[in-house]
């Protein structure tokens, strides 16, 4: 159901400021979550965030700072993805081939080419792969610590600081489940890192020789499952990063984090998936605002008053939402509200791209997002010559209507 409401707004001048801003949704907030579904998540930290609303459905400690493992290695090939050919040959050094943890199995002086390493890094989570990369794009392990943080600043993270590509313990080593989602967001638009985390099993080449390797993602091809990561380390836990898309509908990213066995990450992030996708479904906010933008621009338009303007009708242009797509719950009522906000008039000069209007939406009384409304050409000012036309052509009236 759509209900509009109008609003005018009388005697504005063109440089009103409260429309800076208008066409961007407002900072992500979480639809409220079942109870039920709280209670069955044992992971310290977790969340659900759809990928085409950047729209957080679940959540659980989710702004924490946390130790996060092997996750670490989605910024990790993000940075490598950026800065390298995946046709360069690493030569493993000894720093490299004597790291412990998770491991490829590399060895001094063997060569290695970059897409190789990412596979090694991405299904197998080696960290010997991952100081190879490091020290290969970075020039040494140091400043490819810089080039992380810097892509973390870059990404608006506030509360994610990297001391290593591989995500073994460390003080200063840490995220949140959220940024963390904003990290795998980000690094699933690349499409070489979408297609290595959906690798379930492949060969790689390490001295020309084969060596099979397989994903570590044990819910890869289940519900949906597209990517993308596992972790773990005593301080952070089990982690899993999961994406899941359900055909053309809801496409997600779960991180669960500080999971005490990998039964309960599994199992938390299963349930998460289940979740979203039961209690999910996108509607298409532009229809609603293209729909609203043809129903009122005639009337509303035509009778905006622009001063000392020659020119007395306005072109328009709806600019439409950064997000086309919205998730809302199956269950709720959905009543979907669209509230014009209209500016009734204007001084000359009027600049091409000045906002006059704003749609706003809501949906069940909540404000979802706002589109701006702009006129499409320059109105200027009136010259002396159409003053004078202007004067003579409504003498009478102006006469009539001064008093001696």
């Amino acid at each position: 159901m759509i209900v509009t409401s109008y609003f005018i707004l009388g005697f504005l001048n063109t440089s009103y400021a409260g429309y800076d801003n208008m066409n961007i949704f407002s900072t992500p907030t979480s639809i409220e979550s079942s109870d039920k579904i709280k209670k069955e998540i044992y992971s310290k930290h977790a969340i659900i965030y759809e990928r085409n609303s950047h729209k957080i459905l679940f959540e659980k400690n989710i702004h924490q700072k946390c130790a996060m493992a092997s996750t670490t290695k989605i910024m990790t090939a993000i940075v490598v993805l950026e800065n390298a050919k995946l046709s360069d040959i690493v030569v493993i050094s000894r720093k490299a081939a004597s790291t412990g943890g998770s491991r490829l199995g590399l060895k001094y002086k063997d060569k290695v080419s970059v897409k190789n390493l990412l596979y090694g890094l991405l299904l197998r989570s080696g960290n010997d792969a991952a100081v190879a990369l490091a020290e290969h794009v970075g020039g040494n392990f140091d400043n490819f610590m810089k080039m992380m943080n810097r892509k973390a600043i870059s990404l608006g993270l506030c509360c994610t600081h990297f001391e290593s590509p591989h995500g073994l313990d460390s003080s200063e080593h840490f995220t949140t489940a959220y940024e963390l989602a904003l990290i795998t967001d980000y690094a699933l638009n690349i499409d070489t890192f979408r297609k290595i985390v959906g690798t379930h099993q492949c060969s790689i080449q390490i001295n020309n020789y084969s060596k099979s390797i397989s994903n570590t993602n044990e819910l890869l091809g289940k519900q949906n499952v597209y990517g993308v990561k596992t972790g773990f380390t005593n301080n952070a836990g089990r982690c899993l990063v999961t994406s899941a898309k359900k055909n053309n509908d809801i496409d997600i990213i779960v991180v669960v984090l500080g999971a005490d066995t990998k039964k309960i990450r599994t199992m938390d992030s299963s349930k998460l998936i289940s979740y979203a996708f039961d209690n999910f479904s996108l509607i298409n906010l532009e229809s609603y605002f293209v729909d609203e933008y043809n129903k009122i621009k005639n009337h509303c338009f035509n009778n905006i008053s622009i001063n000392k303007s020659y020119k007395t009708d306005i072109e328009t242009s709806l600019l439409l939402p950064k997000y086309k797509l919205y998730p809302v719950n199956k269950n709720s009522s959905n009543n979907i509200t669209v509230s014009p906000l209209v500016l009734k008039e204007f001084h000359a000069p009027l600049k091409k791209g000045t906002v006059i209007s704003k749609l706003n939406l809501y949906i069940d009384s909540q404000y979802i997002c706002s589109c701006n409304i702009i006129n499409k050409v320059d109105i200027s000012n009136k010259n002396y010559l159409q003053y004078f036309i202007y004067f003579f052509k409504n003498f009478k009236n102006i006469s009539n209507n001064i008093s001696f």
